[in-house]
């Protein structure tokens, strides 16, 4: 690509690639990556043996500066020791617009302990003004130990072949997808994991209504007396809830026999039969999408695989209330079978809560781990609300066909 389709190019936003390069030396010094529709710079820097040493992340949160979003240190012991070794040296630096560094150290590579520290950042360490065109600083030079100044200039022979963008071009870090949400909820449809090759997903089970007069959705932990995190608007009214079944079979060691199983592989308000046209991820009022890299969601937490809908309004009676139920045992605080089903064993929902003045309701379901979990709303091709979802376990992968 030349000097002069890259400008074009960096004026429109699009994604182009610049090398900084000096005489004698085969690989380059730095490689920088530029997608400004993405709010995304990438900055790789090699040592002579053509490895990574550096990885800065940037994200244009303002018209005029980068964020140093997260930086990534690799350290070799020798010049035998392939990129990205397991046993290298690392070192990251996690960044946030709020003045807080994540730095987490592990001096013995991905299988050895990690250290995590945090500290205070000035803004000069965080922010970069961003730069013209072809004005960019060579970040490498200090890595390095350049002392002679570094010119930048179109390398002989860039001008010639396409400027078309090639097919296999760098792309910007991508947030996290929902996948095929819908086809969990389709029966018949096949899908497979890395541990069970062969599923197929069954009739969905309704499992109660939840009422939501306020108009406000929240979805979150009910354990940890905060929330919620995350709130969806919706019509006030009752909306029926919903479990997505996948059926599959495996030879069970332990039995010495052949098991067919079923699970229940998601979680779902029905706001209409509308089918979604689109989904998005969930996000609370702090949570800006620039900040995600590869595959990263914004999540609501759990310390005890729970999670919950809820009237948003009401989040704070409603809870107490699934306190009293859950660890008093209290029997007129909720109802421990929110679906009224007795016999359904798979059933992720564990309780349902009732504020008596606003009819507002909780309905707490289980999932399979601790730790963050997305929550994903269907959108009709108006841009309404026809569903809200959080996955029980991860998003199992349709079967090619």
């Amino acid at each position: 690509m030349s000097a002069e389709a890259a400008r074009e190019r960096d004026a429109a936003g699009l994604p182009y690639v610049a090398e900084h390069r000096i005489p004698g030396r085969e690989a380059p010094l730095e490689v920088r990556l530029v997608s400004w529709q993405q709010h995304h710079v990438g900055l790789w820097i090699y040592d002579e043996c053509g490895r990574r040493t550096h990885e800065v992340d940037y994200r244009l949160l303002e018209e005029d500066r980068l964020l140093d979003r997260q930086t990534r240190i690799w350290a070799y012991a020798g010049p035998e020791v392939p990129e990205f070794d397991e046993r290298a040296s690392r070192t990251t630096v996690t960044l946030g617009p709020e003045g807080r560094a994540r730095v987490r150290r592990e001096p013995q590579g991905s299988k050895g302990g990690a250290t995590i520290t945090t500290a205070e950042v000035t803004d000069k360490q965080r922010w970069l003004k961003r730069p013209d065109f072809g004005r960019w600083p060579v970040f490498s030079r200090e890595v390095h130990g350049l002392t002679e100044p570094v010119t930048v200039r179109e390398a002989a022979g860039a001008h010639q072949g396409s400027d078309a963008e090639p097919a296999d071009r760098w792309r910007a870090p991508r947030p996290g997808e929902p996948g095929p949400l819908d086809e969990l909820f389709r029966p018949g449809t096949r899908m497979t994991t890395s541990y069970q090759p062969e599923m197929t997903v069954v009739e969905p089970v309704r499992s109660g209504t939840l009422n939501v007069p306020s108009g406000l959705l929240g979805i979150d932990c009910p354990l940890d007396g905060r929330g919620p995190r995350l709130t969806v608007a919706v019509p006030p009214g009752e909306y029926p809830l919903e479990e997505a079944r996948i059926s599959f079979g495996y030879d069970c060691m332990y039995d010495q026999r052949w098991v067919d199983r079923t699970e229940t592989t998601a979680v779902r308000l029905c706001v209409s039969e509308t089918p979604a046209a689109y989904w998005e991820m969930a996000m609370a009022p702090e949570d800006d999408p620039r900040l995600l890299g590869e595959g990263e969601v914004y999540c609501f937490s759990t310390d005890g695989a729970t999670g919950a809908f809820a009237d948003a309004r009401e989040w704070g009676a409603l809870q107490q209330l699934f306190d009293r139920g859950m660890e008093a045992g209290d029997p007129d605080a909720g109802d421990p079978d929110p679906s009224g089903a007795d016999a359904d064993p798979l059933s992720m929902f564990l309780m349902r809560t009732r504020e008596p003045a606003s009819g507002a309701e909780l309905a707490a379901f289980a999932v399979s781990s601790d730790g963050g979990h997305p929550v994903w709303v269907g959108r009709s091709a108006d841009g309404d609300v026809v569903g809200v979802v959080v996955l029980v376990d991860g998003m199992p992968a349709l079967v090619a066909p």
